[in-house]
């Protein structure tokens, strides 16, 4: 099979799908010749970024919150009815609230958990039976150079995706002999949404313009810079191949050298 068409067969379902890494993962697996099936909370994004996906290849629209057991059944079932088995998840699907941790409130606290880690939970396990059934399964969480080291301001996202980190690695020991495997990238920080917001925040508290505060974010990367989502989603669909199939359990960093020189 060639690389260009080498996920040709495969249903791959994203969650977050609809902008930023979700996006551009959606976008590069189904140039690889996958089936794909975005998944998010606003059905309007969903229509605008399928429309603008589908002249890769077949896309399906599932609309539903992570966060919620029976809304990520229904979306599972939805994508399956639509395009077949999910051999594929990517758990993209994201939130980060900034506060000093003595400010942080009980309520951040379980958002926090319930969309960046309980959610990776819920669809890890929907995803499941249908990889084992099948005997071939790859599931990629996106978690976070926050996994991997701590930082201010953001303790309970830090929490969360640590959790994410350890969650890929004790179900890629559970499912390793059945043609499955589970890892994880680790974004530092990178041209998105959230870290869009993070600089607009920056800029309130502090009184920085926006570039100045774009490059305190990108100082963090020895490389000087925003990681770009394409380049998070090229990790992405390589651990999604072939010639990663020995690669389980592992949390990959996509960060310029961040956590090394950290």
């Amino acid at each position: 099979m060639s690389e260009t068409r080498s996920l040709a067969g495969r249903h791959a379902l994203i969650t977050g799908g609809s902008r930023g890494i979700g996006y551009a993962t959606a976008q590069r697996l189904a140039q690889l010749g996958a089936r794909v099936t975005i998944m998010g909370r606003d059905a309007a994004s969903l229509e605008r970024a399928g429309a603008s996906l589908s002249r890769y290849g077949d896309i399906g629209l599932a609309a539903g919150d992570v966060a919620r057991p029976e809304a990520v059944q229904q979306a599972f079932a939805q994508a399956k009815a639509a395009l077949g088995a999910i051999d594929i998840l990517v758990n993209n699907a994201g939130q980060a609230v900034s506060q000093p941790f003595a400010r942080l409130d009980a309520a951040a606290w379980q958002q926090m958990l319930a969309v960046n880690l309980t959610g990776v939970f819920h669809c890890m396990q929907a995803a499941l039976p249908d990889m084992r059934e099948n005997g071939w399964g790859r599931i990629v969480n996106v978690a976070s150079t926050a996994g991997l080291i701590g930082y201010p301001y953001v303790s309970a996202y830090c929490a969360a995706k640590h959790g994410v980190i350890g969650l890929t690695r004790a179900v890629a020991l559970e499912t390793a002999r059945q043609g499955i495997t589970v890892n994880a990238v680790c974004p530092g920080y990178t041209e998105t949404d959230i870290v869009h917001e993070a600089v607009a925040n920056i800029s309130r508290k502090t009184g920085l313009a926006p570039e100045q505060a774009r490059a305190k974010l990108a100082e963090r990367n020895p490389q000087g810079r925003l990681i770009q989502p394409e380049e998070v989603a090229d990790a992405v669909a390589w651990l999604c191949g072939s010639g990663a199939a020995s690669i389980n359990g592992q949390a990959l960093p996509v960060d310029g050298g961040e956590v090394m020189a950290g």
